[in-house]
Order: C-alpha cells, then sequence, then structure tokens
C-alpha cells in the first residue's frame, strides 16, 4: 500500500443544478471518494449558470449539505458580469468559455474578453479554442457524419489560435491566467518558449493516454472538447508535463449519459467522466516506468493546491488537513462499467487494466471510503482560497 495526499481535481462538471439526470453532487462526491478525488473545483455551466453570489451561494449549500468531499466552485464569465466575476466570494476563479460552448457564456471575440483580464487579480481559467474558426470549419465539413470529424472540425489551430490570444492579454495586464485541459504539441511548444511565471496549465489523463483512434473503438465515448488528437500529441503532451511546461492533470469530469452519447454527430454532447479513474490511471503509468509517484501526487495533489492557492491541501504534513488516500500498487483490476459510481454509469477506460485504485479515502480526518463501502455520513468542507 501507498500513502498519498487526496487528489485535487481542479476541472469537474457535476451538472447540478438543472443536469441532475447526468450527474449530481451526492453521485459525483461518491465516484471522488472510490477515485481518491478529496477535492473538487467545479465549473459553472449548469442550469442557472453560476453567474452571480447568489447563483455560487446556492451551490455551496447544496455541496454543503450532499457532498461526500471538499468542494470549491468557478464564476462563469459573460458579457456582462464583471462586478460579480470580481466580487463574488469564495470563488476559486474566473472560467472563460472561449470556444465550444454557446449562450451567455460564450465569450469568444479579443473585445468581450479583454475586459475580463484587464482589472481584478482572480485567476482566470479558460477553455481556448477560437470559436470563429471552429464555426467556419463546421460548416465546411456540414455533411461528414463520422465521429472523428469532431477532431478535424475543432482542429489543433483552432486551439493554438485561443491560447495565444489569451497569452497575450495575460501577458498585457500581467493576469494570473490559467489554462485548462491543454490538448496540442504546438501550444506546449509555445509555452515552453513563452510562459511567464504567473501562467499554469494543465493536461487530462485522456489527452496524455488517447487519442484520434479512440473514435474506431469506442465512437462517440471518445467525443471530448477540445477533442482528442493524433498519437504524435500524446507524446508531446507528456513531455511537456515530465518537463513542468504543463503544471498539473485535471480530470474535465464531464458526465452524459449513454443515450445522449448515442446520437449522431453533431448531436452526440462532447465530454467523459473521469474521477474515478484518474489516479489509477496515472500510478499504472508510473508502474510501466513513465514517470514516478512523486510526480504524480506533485500533478494531482501538490501543484493544484498551489496554483489555486487553497490552504492546507496537497501534502502529507503536520498542520496540513487530513485528505489523503491509500492505494494498491501491486495488484491490477480492470475497469468494470457495473462499477462505476458515476450516475452516467460509463467510462472512456472500460476493460483498461490498471494498479494504484484506492483501497481507503480519507477526507478531513475521517474514512470516507474503504474497499468498496462508502460512509456517507461525512461531508466535505468549502474550499478556501488564498489570493495570488
Amino acid at each position: 500500500m501507498i500513502l498519498l495526499p487526496g487528489v485535487i481535481d481542479p476541472q469537474v462538471h457535476f451538472r447540478e443544478p438543472g443536469l441532475e439526470h447526468k450527474e449530481d453532487l451526492f453521485t459525483a462526491s461518491v465516484a471522488c471518494a472510490k477515485g481518491g478525488v478529496t477535492s473538487f473545483l467545479e465549473m459553472p455551466n449548469t442550469k442557472p449558470l453560476t453567474t452571480t453570489q447568489a447563483t455560487l451561494d446556492d451551490k455551496l449549500q447544496r455541496a454543503a449539505s450532499k457532498c461526500l468531499v471538499n468542494y470549491g466552485f468557478f464564476m462563469g464569465a459573460t458579457a456582462e458580469n464583471l462586478p460579480d466575476l470580481r466580487e463574488a466570494n469564495p470563488a476559486c476563479g474566473i472560467k472563460i468559455f472561449m470556444g465550444s460552448s454557446h449562450g451567455a457564456l460564450l465569450v469568444s471575440t479579443e473585445a468581450e474578453i479583454e475586459p475580463i483580464l484587464a482589472k481584478g487579480d482572480r485567476l482566470i481559467a479558460v477553455h481556448a479554442e477560437d470559436q470563429g474558426r471552429i464555426r467556419e470549419r463546421r460548416k465546411q465539413f456540414s455533411d461528414v457524419g463520422d465521429r472523428s470529424i469532431h477532431s478535424v472540425i475543432q482542429d489543433e489551430q483552432a486551439a493554438l489560435n485561443a491560447t495565444k490570444l489569451a497569452l497575450k492579454l495575460s501577458k498585457k495586464y500581467q493576469r494570473r491566467l490559467h489554462i485548462l485541459h491543454l490538448s496540442t504539441g504546438v501550444e506546449a511548444e509555445l509555452l515552453r518558449q513563452d510562459k511567464p511565471s504567473w501562467v499554469t496549465t494543465e493536461v487530462t489523463p485522456q489527452h496524455l493516454l488517447l487519442n484520434t483512434d479512440a473514435y474506431a473503438e469506442i465512437g462517440s465515448l471518445a467525443q471530448m472538447n477540445p477533442p482528442l488528437r493524433s498519437p504524435e500529441n500524446n507524446q508531446i503532451l507528456w513531455q511537456a508535463l515530465l518537463d513542468g511546461v504543463i503544471d498539473f492533470i485535471a480530470t474535465d469530469h464531464a458526465p452524459h449519459t449513454l443515450e445522449e452519447k448515442a446520437q449522431p454527430y453533431p448531436k452526440s454532447p462532447s465530454g467523459m467522466p473521469g474521477v474515478e479513474t484518474s489516479l489509477p490511471l496515472m500510478l499504472t503509468q508510473a508502474k510501466s516506468g513513465k514517470c514516478t509517484i512523486a510526480q504524480v501526487a506533485n500533478w494531482m495533489s501538490t501543484a493544484p493546491a498551489k496554483a489555486y492557492g487553497i490552504l492546507n491541501k496537497g501534502a502529507i504534513a503536520v498542520g496540513y488537513d487530513a485528505d489523503l488516500v491509500l492505494v494498491d500498487w501491486n495488484n491490477y483490476k480492470p475497469v468494470l462499467r457495473e462499477e462505476i459510481k458515476s450516475k452516467c454509469g460509463w467510462s472512456s477506460f472500460e476493460g483498461w487494466d490498471l494498479t494504484g485504485w484506492p483501497i481507503v479515502t480519507i477526507v478531513g480526518g475521517r474514512i470516507v471510503y474503504e474497499r468498496g463501502n462508502f460512509n456517507t455520513d461525512v461531508r466535505g468542507q468549502a474550499l478556501t482560497f488564498n489570493k495570488p
């Protein structure tokens, strides 16, 4: 057994309120406990959107009543809610959907994005895809039914364009910037050459371990935003993670029902669950020699806590909260659909044989998960965030 600091997943979509048929805060937090995730940061694209103090407070109250693990929430940027973005508390940061969104949360032009970065000091996290380019390419490839066209429409250039724009504005105002779910080698190489000290980025296990070959194997269960890329991108992203160009790991846990996923493209929604499998996926890579256990602990606990200024989390140390996970690093076990605790009931990694599965998960000094059993009386706490 190996004892690790509890995983902090800094990018999840838990669907409550408004989309609870896909997931809710209770089922998601049960899935977190099974996966060794003791804290999460959740995104604002719920119904209603998390764009005001009132909607933030509502999520905090819901989480306090039903989450088995610790929680924090992003504020969503719109073209109209600048005062809320600066003043709503406690929020881990501001989320800007530069692309792959619709409605009020789509903030896609430089004229809309710049005022958000120009004032304030709260961390800004961006989904970096160029919506204008995506629109044009969607028209160009509109008659193609093959699901793999998703990676062609939302191509590497769309990602690079948006990352360049976010980086330009961040440098102009020296504004704390976090680039979510980096998916391409060209973005990684851009940041290798030009990454100010106040900029961080992350990568998902999906973008490290899956690629466009997955469409032929699992169809729409491989569809996510930003899309999976070619196998060459896997290697470049891995190297950037090992070199510290990429700072940490996030899952972008984004569940949908199998019925929704079965719709023909482009009606099939993008996103996949991830909190139950992220730690064993990464520890299996460590077991194979691709990285070390210490690196996994840094990428999945210490570095996210540092980036978001989360107090007393991310390490096994005197004075830190007892958020811990004990894992079995000797035995392999496959990802089985019938054992998935996320409400969506599936995984893009079904059948993968993994080691490093959590045996015991501890939140705030209390056992919340042990060998398949859950203590649903445990409640996590709202995370606190230091300003940069």
